[in-house]
């Protein structure tokens, strides 16, 4: 899969069919002798806590960005709580109410960054 120069094609193309395989999941060139290695790190199944099936490569990825139990942060009391929480969550929480510090008025939680606009 890279260029060769063609005086050193043949040499070249014999060492690579006796050390080099073509990985059949990710084809990827790796050395025959890490092949095993290669397999179980990147291509074995693995489980997420969340149940999901997927290939170990993939994992840190599936955790950070997609999984519905990797943990966020409230945007009202920054509580940590998995992501499919979330919503239910800060329906809830953002429904709370604090008094405003200049008018005395009892503010809900979701509407205390607009508040200050209409504050009277």
């Amino acid at each position: 899969k890279k260029d060769i120069p063609a005086v050193n094609f043949i040499i070249h193309e014999i060492h690579c069919r006796r050390n080099i395989e073509i990985c059949p999941y990710c084809s990827d060139s790796i050395p025959k002798s890490e092949m095993k290695n290669h397999m179980e790190s990147e291509h074995v199944q693995v489980t997420c806590k969340c149940r999901m099936k997927m290939e170990n490569s993939l994992l840190k990825d599936h955790e950070a960005s997609s999984c519905p139990l990797r943990p966020v942060l409230c945007q009202f009391c920054d509580i940590q709580l998995a992501f499919n929480k979330l919503q239910e969550h800060e329906l809830y929480c953002g429904a709370r109410t604090e008094p405003c510090g200049r008018c005395g008025r009892n503010v809900l939680v979701r509407e205390l960054k607009e508040h200050p606009l209409v504050c009277g």
